[in-house]
Protein backbone atom coordinates (compact mmCIF):
# COMPACT_ATOMS: atom_id res chain seq x y z
CA UNK A 1 0.00 0.00 0.00
CA UNK A 2 1.25 3.33 -0.96
CA UNK A 3 2.22 5.81 1.89
CA UNK A 4 -0.39 8.39 1.01
CA UNK A 5 -3.31 5.47 0.79
CA UNK A 6 -1.95 4.71 4.43
CA UNK A 7 -1.58 8.29 5.31
CA UNK A 8 -5.16 8.98 3.91
CA UNK A 9 -6.78 6.02 5.86
CA UNK A 10 -4.98 6.93 9.04
CA UNK A 11 -6.09 10.13 9.07
CA UNK A 12 -9.65 8.52 9.05
CA UNK A 13 -9.23 6.86 11.64
CA UNK A 14 -8.09 3.95 10.55
CA UNK A 15 -6.08 1.68 13.18
CA UNK A 16 -4.21 -0.47 10.70
CA UNK A 17 -2.99 1.82 8.73
CA UNK A 18 -1.85 3.97 11.58
CA UNK A 19 0.00 0.68 12.58
CA UNK A 20 1.31 0.12 9.73
CA UNK A 21 2.80 3.96 9.21
CA UNK A 22 4.20 3.57 12.87
CA UNK A 23 5.82 0.40 12.00
CA UNK A 24 7.27 1.67 8.63
CA UNK A 25 8.79 4.74 10.21
CA UNK A 26 9.39 4.30 13.76
CA UNK A 27 13.47 2.97 13.32
CA UNK A 28 13.77 6.15 11.17
CA UNK A 29 12.54 7.93 14.48
CA UNK A 30 14.71 6.20 16.49
CA UNK A 31 18.11 6.72 13.67
CA UNK A 32 17.37 10.33 13.91
CA UNK A 33 17.31 10.51 17.75
CA UNK A 34 20.13 8.20 18.68
CA UNK A 35 22.07 10.44 16.04
CA UNK A 36 21.77 13.53 18.01
CA UNK A 37 23.03 11.01 20.81
CA UNK A 38 20.26 11.09 23.19
CA UNK A 39 20.05 8.71 26.12
CA UNK A 40 17.58 5.99 25.87
CA UNK A 41 14.71 7.49 27.90
CA UNK A 42 14.96 11.22 25.58
CA UNK A 43 14.92 9.40 22.16
CA UNK A 44 11.99 7.43 23.26
CA UNK A 45 10.46 10.37 24.58
CA UNK A 46 11.51 12.28 21.14
CA UNK A 47 10.23 9.05 18.96
CA UNK A 48 6.64 9.21 20.82
CA UNK A 49 6.44 13.43 21.08
CA UNK A 50 7.19 12.75 16.82
CA UNK A 51 4.21 10.82 16.80
CA UNK A 52 2.11 12.90 18.83
CA UNK A 53 3.03 15.84 16.36
CA UNK A 54 1.79 13.36 13.18
CA UNK A 55 -1.41 13.50 14.58
CA UNK A 56 -1.96 17.27 15.91
CA UNK A 57 -0.76 17.90 12.25
CA UNK A 58 -2.51 15.16 9.51
CA UNK A 59 -4.87 17.68 8.25
CA UNK A 60 -1.66 20.25 7.23
CA UNK A 61 0.11 17.34 5.69
CA UNK A 62 0.07 18.51 1.96
CA UNK A 63 1.78 15.66 0.49
CA UNK A 64 2.17 12.21 2.22
CA UNK A 65 4.95 10.51 -0.08
CA UNK A 66 7.01 13.16 1.61
CA UNK A 67 5.80 11.89 5.21
CA UNK A 68 9.22 10.52 5.94
CA UNK A 69 11.30 14.00 5.41
CA UNK A 70 8.55 15.30 7.81
CA UNK A 71 8.70 12.98 9.97
CA UNK A 72 12.93 13.13 10.36
CA UNK A 73 12.84 16.76 10.48
CA UNK A 74 10.08 17.17 13.46
CA UNK A 75 12.52 14.39 14.84
CA UNK A 76 15.18 16.43 14.45
CA UNK A 77 13.43 19.67 15.63
CA UNK A 78 12.13 17.80 18.96
CA UNK A 79 15.64 16.38 19.42
CA UNK A 80 17.17 19.77 19.44
CA UNK A 81 14.31 21.04 21.97
CA UNK A 82 14.96 18.63 24.49
CA UNK A 83 18.54 18.94 24.23
CA UNK A 84 18.13 22.76 24.49
CA UNK A 85 15.63 21.54 27.94
CA UNK A 86 18.83 19.86 29.03
CA UNK A 87 21.19 22.36 29.03
CA UNK A 88 23.73 19.96 28.04
CA UNK A 89 24.72 17.37 25.42
CA UNK A 90 23.90 13.77 26.36
CA UNK A 91 26.08 11.16 25.37
CA UNK A 92 23.70 7.98 24.70
CA UNK A 93 23.71 4.90 26.46
CA UNK A 94 26.89 2.82 26.53
CA UNK A 95 25.29 -0.42 27.24
CA UNK A 96 23.08 -0.46 24.35
CA UNK A 97 23.96 -3.47 23.09
CA UNK A 98 27.96 -4.07 23.89
CA UNK A 99 27.06 -4.80 27.68
CA UNK A 100 24.17 -6.60 26.97
CA UNK A 101 26.32 -9.18 25.08
CA UNK A 102 27.42 -12.89 26.85
CA UNK A 103 30.59 -14.05 26.32
CA UNK A 104 30.73 -18.14 25.47
CA UNK A 105 33.96 -18.28 27.68
CA UNK A 106 35.66 -16.66 30.36
CA UNK A 107 38.04 -13.54 29.35
CA UNK A 108 41.22 -12.83 30.89
CA UNK A 109 40.73 -10.63 34.03
CA UNK A 110 42.02 -7.21 32.49
CA UNK A 111 40.67 -7.83 29.10
CA UNK A 112 37.12 -5.76 30.07
CA UNK A 113 39.19 -2.90 31.09
CA UNK A 114 41.30 -2.88 28.38
CA UNK A 115 38.11 -3.02 25.90
CA UNK A 116 36.83 0.19 28.18
CA UNK A 117 40.11 2.29 28.03
CA UNK A 118 39.98 1.23 23.64
CA UNK A 119 36.29 2.35 23.40
CA UNK A 120 36.96 5.39 25.45
CA UNK A 121 40.06 5.97 23.43
CA UNK A 122 37.66 5.23 20.31
CA UNK A 123 34.94 7.50 20.80
CA UNK A 124 37.20 10.36 21.89
CA UNK A 125 39.11 9.83 18.18
CA UNK A 126 35.19 9.62 16.37
CA UNK A 127 34.52 13.03 18.64
CA UNK A 128 37.15 14.53 16.84
CA UNK A 129 34.87 13.94 13.48
CA UNK A 130 32.65 16.61 11.79
CA UNK A 131 29.16 16.87 13.51
CA UNK A 132 28.10 15.66 9.70
CA UNK A 133 30.30 13.07 9.76
CA UNK A 134 28.94 12.05 13.53
CA UNK A 135 25.37 12.15 12.84
CA UNK A 136 25.84 10.19 8.92
CA UNK A 137 28.13 7.30 11.21
CA UNK A 138 25.70 6.98 13.97
CA UNK A 139 22.59 6.76 11.94
CA UNK A 140 24.22 4.03 9.25
CA UNK A 141 24.89 2.34 12.63
CA UNK A 142 21.48 1.45 13.58
CA UNK A 143 20.08 -1.48 13.75
CA UNK A 144 18.98 -2.53 11.62
CA UNK A 145 20.26 -0.25 9.28
CA UNK A 146 17.91 2.11 7.06
CA UNK A 147 18.05 2.50 3.85
CA UNK A 148 19.84 5.16 1.99
CA UNK A 149 16.32 6.90 1.17
CA UNK A 150 15.48 6.99 4.40
CA UNK A 151 18.99 8.17 5.31
CA UNK A 152 18.44 10.82 2.63
CA UNK A 153 15.36 11.85 4.20
CA UNK A 154 16.34 11.46 7.80
CA UNK A 155 19.37 14.25 6.77
CA UNK A 156 18.49 15.98 3.61
CA UNK A 157 21.32 14.40 1.53
CA UNK A 158 20.72 13.59 -1.77
CA UNK A 159 21.25 9.63 -2.04
CA UNK A 160 23.90 9.47 -3.92
CA UNK A 161 26.33 11.18 -1.53
CA UNK A 162 25.67 9.09 1.29
CA UNK A 163 27.99 6.12 0.44
CA UNK A 164 31.14 8.47 -0.98
CA UNK A 165 30.62 10.33 2.17
CA UNK A 166 30.32 8.06 4.54
CA UNK A 167 33.71 6.63 3.03
CA UNK A 168 35.38 10.13 3.49
CA UNK A 169 33.83 10.00 7.22
CA UNK A 170 35.24 6.57 7.52
CA UNK A 171 38.78 7.34 6.17
CA UNK A 172 38.69 10.70 8.17
CA UNK A 173 38.29 8.17 11.33
CA UNK A 174 40.81 5.54 10.15
CA UNK A 175 43.54 8.46 10.22
CA UNK A 176 42.52 9.98 13.59
CA UNK A 177 42.78 6.12 15.38
CA UNK A 178 45.97 5.77 13.57
CA UNK A 179 47.60 9.13 15.23
CA UNK A 180 46.51 8.01 18.49
CA UNK A 181 48.45 4.71 18.08
CA UNK A 182 44.80 2.29 19.19
CA UNK A 183 44.98 0.91 15.79
CA UNK A 184 48.63 -0.58 16.51
CA UNK A 185 47.67 -1.13 20.28
CA UNK A 186 44.49 -2.95 18.61
CA UNK A 187 46.02 -5.05 16.22
CA UNK A 188 49.01 -6.09 18.60
CA UNK A 189 45.96 -7.56 20.89
CA UNK A 190 44.47 -9.11 17.91
CA UNK A 191 40.93 -7.32 18.29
Amino acid sequence: MSVTELFRRAEAGDQAAWNAIVDRYTKLLWSVARAHRLGTADASDVVQTTWLRLVEHFGRIQDPERLAGWLATTARRECLQTLRRAGREVVGDVDDGILGAVEERPAPVDARLLAEERDVELWACFERLSARCQVLLRVLMATPPPDYATVSAALDMPVGSIGPTRGRCLNQLRKVVTGTGLAVETEARGT
